[in-house]
């Protein structure tokens, strides 16, 4: 595969060469006959008109198709932020429960202090890239014996989705629900699958973890309103639920499958720059108008050098030249992109 990137490119390279080369070529023929044919002026001169037609037809089918791309653009961006407004909510609501759950009394007597005192400046992502050896306190959290059931990676998974940065250490009194999340922080949920041990946790070890993590520490209210958060983010796979291991496993896996997933997607996508086709045919657009229209029109209106056609001449010529050696290759990467 690399093989073939890498010749694509060489031919595109090569082609780009032999359009300079050729454009410099038709200068210095131009010129040269210009100089030593009589006539070879009006010659040219009368041509302009029919070469600015040409130029001006290809630019304005050019403009009708960049508009019209520039209208598809903006539309599914539209659609893009529609989607990630709905995701992001969805998002909002999962941090909620999180919240509700992170503040509740479910953990073991004196894990919060255990967590937040020995290893205050300590998170997940530290925990799950401690192999970089960037964290020596990741390493020493692993090394360390625990006596809280296993369940203080539960809790910084938790606490990690709290987070609105991966550089983020203490969560606030306050939690933060941002209009759009930021791309490190939903970049490090998807690298590390954040929720995933939550759902493997209530979905397939609760019996080994129900003495440690306490659901029906949860005030009633509380709960309540999980639920309802819950149907909120989907009314139709939260129907009828009832609290408890069940419940919080789907949940989780919801999180883990649908909704991070989702908003990555969708952020990435609000992130492409302007396709490669398009920046391809506005900079062919570029040079027909200036070197094909305007270029000649100046030299009609004010009797410019020769030379100005001359250069406008092989510019556009060595163009459309690129084009047809290029464009079945440039269309293939795009649609293979």
């Amino acid at each position: 595969m690399r093989n073939k990137s890498f010749l694509k490119d060489l031919y595109s390279i090569i082609a780009f060469v032999v359009s300079g080369a050729l454009c410099a070529g038709l200068i210095f023929l131009l010129y040269e006959k210009n100089e030593n044919t009589l006539g070879f002026e009006t010659t040219l001169k009368n041509l302009t008109t029919i070469f600015i037609g040409v130029s001006g037809f290809l630019s304005a089918i050019l403009m009708v198709f960049l508009a019209t791309s520039a209208m598809t653009l903006k539309s599914n961006k539209a659609k893009i932020i529609d989607k990630i407004s709905k995701t992001t909510q969805k998002m909002h609501n999962f941090r909620s429960i999180a919240e509700i759950m992170f503040n509740s009394n479910i953990w073991l007597p004196g894990l919060k202090d255990y967590i937040e005192k020995e290893f205050a400046e300590l998170s997940y992502f530290d925990v799950k890239e401690f192999y970089k050896g960037k964290s020596k306190l990741a390493i020493e959290f692993l090394q360390e014996t625990h006596h809280y059931g296993e369940t203080e990676n539960i809790y910084l998974e938790l606490k990690s989705l709290l987070m609105t940065s991966p550089k983020e250490k203490h969560i606030p009194e306050n939690i933060n629900y941002p209009v759009f999340y930021n791309n490190n922080i939903i970049d490090k949920w998807v690298e590390h699958k954040s929720g995933s041990g939550l759902w493997y946790v209530f979905g397939y070890k609760y019996g080994a973890y129900k003495d440690s993590i306490n659901l029906e520490a949860i005030f009633e209210r509380h709960q309540e309103k999980i639920l309802t958060l819950a149907n909120t983010i989907d009314g139709e796979l939260f129907e009828n639920s009832s609290f408890n291991e069940v419940f919080f496993a789907k949940l989780w896996e919801h999180l883990t499958k649908d909704v991070i997933p989702k908003l990555y997607q969708f952020q990435s996508q609000m992130q492409r720059k302007t396709p490669r086709l398009v920046r391809y045919l506005y900079i062919i657009f570029l040079l027909l108008m200036v070197f094909g229209v305007l270029l000649p029109l100046i030299y009609l209106m004010i009797d410019f050098s020769t030379w100005a056609i001359i250069v406008g001449y092989s510019i556009v010529i060595s163009t459309i030249f690129y084009i047809a050696v290029t464009f079945h290759d440039f269309l293939s990467k795009e649609v293979n992109q």
